[in-house]
């Protein structure tokens, strides 16, 4: 994902600033043998006296230094964009001073002398106000197909709105605007565009302005659309599935409860055992309760699960003898 790091001015200085005077380059120039840059009115004074680099030592000319310096209007650009202020102020004090002393510089360009039209402006402030423009972005439009009878509520969507604005503002506050003006609902989001490409919240019209050299021929050309909030479609998708998920769940889970609370529904062991309500079924006939010293005797042992035929002598159902208190009695 794409993170925006910020960083102070003065961690720049040591690129943007000028050895000679210690202040930022004003009419930056370049030594074309060593790429060492500094103030044109700097290096042009300290080339009259030497003739070496005043950073690395560097000949610039055996005899004549001034051939082998270049103005380099791209760092000075730079110098400009970066540092607040600092084209407004020379522009300013370059007015002063024609002003006060006339001299005929007709050869130099309107930066030279300090009137530079709106047109020809390169540089841009942060207080400076820039008319914009801002239209609904049209899918059709882009692909080449053109509609034969477009519906009134797309023409008014359509139209052209015009503003102007501080070139501060970032594209977050115009995003702000566009849905409090609209009332467009939190589930869609609004996305401001340049062209067919998305801009960045954190973009401030004045990088707009540079990122996409703006010439100032009319107003910044930008555009918009609506979409719905992919993360909260998302979210409520996940949620219903889960809903859907429960409800399908309940019965099934009610009914496994049943079971498990229900005697049919336990886990069966490796011995049965017999129910209370239907009498057990033993493989051997049972046998009459007799009189033990004139007390009932006592109910006999559950029967095992296993068959009694695994001790006795075989498979027949012969009578057996019975001893109790001497007396013989015969069961079967």
């Amino acid at each position: 994902m794409h993170r925006t790091t910020r960083i102070k001015i003065t961690e720049l200085n040591p690129h943007l600033m000028c050895v000679l005077c210690g202040g930022y380059f004003i009419d930056a120039t370049t030594i074309i043998e060593c790429l060492h840059s500094f103030c044109k009115m700097c290096i042009v004074r300290y080339l009259e006296a030497s003739k070496y680099c005043p950073i690395c030592d560097v000949q610039v000319h055996k005899t004549k230094p001034l051939l082998n310096i270049r103005s380099d209007k791209t760092l000075q650009d730079i110098v400009y964009k970066l540092v607040p202020g600092l084209f407004k102020n020379e522009m300013k004090r370059r007015r002063d001073f024609y002003s006060e002393h006339p001299v005929d510089v007709s050869n130099g360009s309107n930066e030279d002398r300090g009137e530079v039209a709106d047109d020809d402006k390169r540089i841009i402030t942060d207080d400076e106000i820039i008319s914009l423009s801002i239209e609904f972005f049209n899918h059709s439009r882009l692909g080449g197909a053109v509609e034969d009878k477009p519906s009134k509520d797309q023409n008014m969507i359509a139209n052209k709105r015009y503003l102007q604005c501080p070139a501060a503002m970032t594209v977050m506050h115009l995003r702000k605007f566009l849905r409090s003006k609209m009332d467009i609902p939190n589930a869609y989001q609004v996305e401001v565009m340049y062209e067919d490409e998305p801009l960045k919240d954190y973009y401030t019209l004045m990088d707009i302005a540079y990122i996409y050299t703006w010439r100032r021929n009319g107003p910044l050309p930008l555009k918009y659309r609506v979409r719905p909030n992919c993360k909260k479609m998302k979210v409520s998708h996940a949620q219903q599935e889960g809903q859907n998920s429960a409800i399908r769940s309940g019965p099934e889970s009610d009914s496994a409860s049943e079971k498990a609370g229900s005697p049919s529904g336990a886990p069966s062991t490796s011995s049965s055992l017999p129910s209370p309500g239907t009498p057990a079924q033993s493989p051997l006939p049972q046998l009459p309760q007799l009189p033990v010293n004139g007390t009932p005797a006592a109910a006999p042992p559950p029967t095992p699960s296993r068959s009694f035929t695994q001790f006795g002598g075989g498979g027949s159902n012969k009578p057996r003898n019975v001893t109790l208190n001497g007396s013989a009695t015969s069961s079967g």
